[in-house]
Formats: structure tokens, C-alpha cells, sequence
């Protein structure tokens, strides 16, 4: 398929590489145009505004957040440089009420929209292993599965409303911004009482939580290893808000969303907005007194 691809971060990069050696033409666009370098040198077109990138059967994006879906897609423009009949593939974290919008804008310029949000981090992205969950109309979903099956492992249909997709997303990372505070409190329990973190963590995600997100993360936290992050703390911050306002939205309480968005807002002010989200954990070991202090 001819194919665009909008925002070249760790992700998106490597989700466009995918493309690529699955034999699509892909054209690709970022803002900071040395990100586009590596994927030339893999044949990708470089294009030199957003407009000349959107021109395929197809155009994917992988931006930050809702303020950079808004910039470029809406407020710049974007969507009416389209040529109906073309397929946006958006895979952003991004609110329900953002979604939903999209989903209007589209649907009034005759472009199929498909929400289209991974779970896996930039390692996964790579493999092409991500966890794919895809939600618009049956016929745009079919168009683009080739090149969602090229980037991922299994996709997973939300149905037909876009924002089913992304507020299964949103529940997914609250799930593990979660998990992570709990091994992170636990660890710092355990800690305290002379057993180390790998020790305890070790036992836990081989026994009574031996699934990925446990151990991989169980592993950032035992070996206190947050850097470079897979998932930046901002980011953490970001989708547990996302979480809130989603839950305002249907009345759905979630109190201990908010205990996490304090949590990462503490992270951050003690100067980790480099770190990966799983530095939760030293929000907990700071608050135990156990900074500086070798494990058992």
C-alpha cells in the first residue's frame, strides 16, 4: 500500500520501519525532520511539509498526545489536505472526548478514521509485537489490516465507535500504571524489613503475578534500571489523566487513579521527567527513608 506515517518517535519509527520491510510505500513526516534520516536510509520518502505526506491510500500517526493530534490533524489543517476515501490510522493515547471529535471531523471530509491505539514499548514496536486494539468501520479496518498485521501481533476489534478503542487503552496503562505502584509500595515494604527488591520481585512475577507486564517491569524496578525510558514519566502522567477524565465523563469513580496522578506529579518534581514511568518506585522508597540504602 502507498502510506503515510506522521510522528517519528521511538514508536512511530519503529512502526514505520515495519512498513517498510513489509514492502508498503511509505512517505513519512515529523516535525524535527532528523528523525526521518534513519528511515530514508531504509527507502522511506521524506516528505517536506504534513500535506505531501497524506497523499496514499493510507496515513498513520503516532503523536503524543491530544494537544499534538489537535495541532496538526484539526487546527492545522491537516484533514482537508486528505482526499476522501483515504484511511487515517490513529494510533495515539488520546482522551475519549478527542476521539469522538475526530471521529465527527473525519466522517464530514468522507475519510475513514480508524482508532488504532498499541500496547508494547518501543522494543515491541521493533519485533512487531505490538498488541493492536482497532475500532472504526469494518470496511476501513479491512483496507488497512496489511499494514496493522505488519506492526503487530494481534489486533483486536473494538467494534465500530473509534473511542472504543482508545478508552480500552486508557483502562490498559491505568492497569499498569497499577501494577507498577504496587510492586513499587510492596518492594519498599519488603525493603524495609531487610529483603531485598530483586529477591522479592523475583518470587512474586515467577509465582502468583507471572505475566509480562509484572515481570518486565518487576525487573526495571529490581534493578532500579529507569533510564532511558521505555515510557517516559510525563507520559504516565498524562494517560492516568486521561483515565479521570474518561471516569468524570460517565460518573465511573476511580479514587486510586488519583492516588497515582499524585504519585507521578511527586516523581516529577523530584526531577524525573527523563525516567521511565516505572521510577514510581522511588517515590515509594524515598517516602520509606530508604534512599541510598542498599537492599538485603
Amino acid at each position: 500500500m502507498k502510506v503515510g506515517f506522521i510522528g517519528l518517535g521511538a514508536m512511530g519509527s519503529a512502526m514505520a520501519s515495519n512498513l517498510l520491510a513489509a514492502g508498503h510505500a511509505v512517505t513519512v513526516w515529523n516535525r524535527s525532520a532528523s528523525a526521518t534520516e534513519p528511515l530514508a536510509s531504509l527507502g522511506a520518502r521524506v516528505a517536506s511539509t504534513p500535506e505531501r505526506a497524506v497523499l496514499g491510500e493510507a496515513v498513520c500517526s503516532m503523536l503524543a498526545n491530544d494537544q499534538a493530534v489537535r495541532a496538526v490533524f484539526l487546527d492545522g489543517g491537516l484533514l482537508d489536505a486528505m482526499d476522501p476515501g483515504t484511511v487515517h490510522v490513529n494510533h495515539a493515547t488520546i482522551s475519549v472526548a478527542l476521539a469522538q471529535e475526530l471521529a465527527e471531523a473525519h466522517a464530514a471530509r468522507g475519510i475513514d478514521y480508524v482508532a488504532a491505539p498499541v500496547f508494547g514499548r518501543p522494543d515491541a514496536a521493533a519485533a512487531a509485537r505490538l498488541q493492536i486494539v482497532a475500532a472504526g468501520k469494518p470496511a476501513a479496518v479491512d483496507t488497512v489490516r496489511p499494514l496493522l498485521e505488519a506492526m503487530g501481533a494481534k489486533i483486536w476489534p473494538m467494534g465500530e465507535a473509534p473511542e472504543r478503542a482508545n478508552v480500552v487503552k486508557i483502562a490498559g496503562n491505568f492497569m499498569l500504571a497499577a501494577a507498577i505502584e504496587s510492586m513499587a509500595e510492596a518492594s519498599a515494604l519488603t525493603r524495609a524489613h531487610g529483603v531485598g527488591a530483586a529477591e522479592f520481585l523475583e518470587l512474586m512475577t515467577s509465582t502468583l503475578f507471572a505475566a509480562p507486564a509484572y515481570q518486565g517491569y518487576g525487573k526495571l524496578i529490581a534493578e532500579q534500571r529507569y533510564s532511558p525510558a521505555g515510557f517516559a514519566m510525563p507520559l504516565g502522567l498524562k494517560d492516568v489523566g486521561l483515565a479521570l477524565s474518561a471516569g468524570e465523563a460517565r460518573r465511573v469513580p476511580l479514587p486510586f487513579a488519583g492516588v497515582l496522578r499524585d504519585n507521578f506529579l511527586d516523581a516529577l518534581a523530584h526531577g524525573g521527567e527523563e525516567l521511565d514511568w516505572s521510577a514510581l518506585a522511588m517515590v515509594a522508597a524515598r517516602r520509606a527513608g530508604l534512599d541510598g540504602r542498599e537492599d538485603a
